[in-house]
C-alpha cells in the first residue's frame, strides 16, 4: 500500500481528504497540521508521495517543499492552495514540486494527479516500462527509472525530480526529432494550459543545465512546435 504525507491546517479538509484517499484509492495517508510536525513526520517514516498546503503556519508549505528535497529528490510533492498567481505556480515547481493544484478542488481530480505521479504499472503497453529506460545521451547515461544522470567520465551524478525525469524520457524517445509542446504538456501534466506550459519552461531550463558539460547535446525550441533533443 502507498503512503501519503498530507500537510493540511483546515481540519475539516484534512480529514475529508485522508478518509477519501483512504477510502477510493486505498492509500495509507497520515495527516499532519502544520509544516513543522510535516518536517518531523516525514523524517520519521518513508513515504511515495507528499501533499502541501501552501499556506500553513509555523512553516508554510513552500519553505516545507524545500525542506524536504534536502534530504528527498525523488518523492513526489504536490502543492495545494488557493493562490492563483503564476509566480506562485512557476515558484512551486522551482522548489522542485511535481505537481499543483488550485483550491477549491475536485477530490476525485487530486485523485487522478495522484495516480499520475505514482503510475509505474508492468506490463501494460503505455506504461514507462514498456519502453527503454535506459538511454545514452552523449556522454551521459540517463536511468529513468531511477531518475538519474551519470556522466561516467567526470563520475558525477545527478538526480531527477519526477517530472524532470518525465520530460527527459520523452525528448530521448523522440532523439533528434521534434517533441511538440503539447504532448509534453499532455503525457506529464494532462493539460496544456498556459500555466503548465511555463512551469515545462522552468524544467527544461533545468535539464539543459544538468546537460550542459557535453557539447554534442542540446535541447533547442522548435518555433511554433516544441523541442528537440539534438545528440550528435
Amino acid at each position: 500500500m502507498k503512503r501519503i504525507l498530507l500537510v493540511e491546517d483546515d481540519p475539516n479538509l484534512g480529514m475529508l481528504l485522508q478518509d477519501y484517499l483512504q477510502l477510493k484509492g486505498k492509500f495509507d495517508v497520515v495527516l499532519c497540521k502544520d509544516g513543522d510536525e510535516g518536517l518531523q513526520e516525514f523524517n520519521k517514516a518513508n513515504y511515495d508521495l507528499v501533499i502541501l498546503d501552501v499556506m500553513m503556519p509555523k512553516k508554510d508549505g513552500f519553505t516545507l517543499g524545500k525542506e524536504i528535497r534536502k534530504v528527498n529528490q525523488q518523492v513526489p510533492i504536490i502543492f495545494a492552495t488557493a493562490k492563483t498567481m503564476i509566480e506562485d505556480k512557476t515558484q512551486a515547481f522551482n522548489l522542485g514540486g511535481d505537481d499543483y493544484i488550485t483550491k477549491p478542488f475536485r477530490i476525485e481530480e487530486l485523485l487522478l494527479r495522484i495516480n499520475a505521479l505514482l503510475k509505474r504499472v508492468p506490463g501494460d503497453e503505455k506504461a514507462p516500462e514498456a519502453k527503454p529506460t535506459h538511454f545514452s545521451i552523449g556522454k551521459y547515461e540517463f536511468d529513468y527509472t531511477a531518475q538519474m544522470i551519470n556522466l561516467p567520465a567526470a563520475g558525477t551524478q545527478q538526480k531527477l525530480s519526477t517530472k524532470e525525469a518525465e520530460l527527459l524520457r520523452l525528448l530521448c524517445l523522440r532523439k533528434n526529432e521534434v517533441l511538440t509542446r503539447e504532448e509534453a504538456l499532455i503525457n506529464i501534466w494532462h493539460d496544456d494550459n498556459y500555466f503548465n506550459g511555463r512551469s515545462m519552461d522552468v524544467f527544461l531550463s533545468k535539464l539543459r543545465k544538468y546537460l550542459r558539460e557535453d557539447p554534442s547535446v542540446e535541447i533547442i525550441n522548435v518555433h511554433g512546435r516544441g523541442y528537440k533533443l539534438l545528440v550528435d
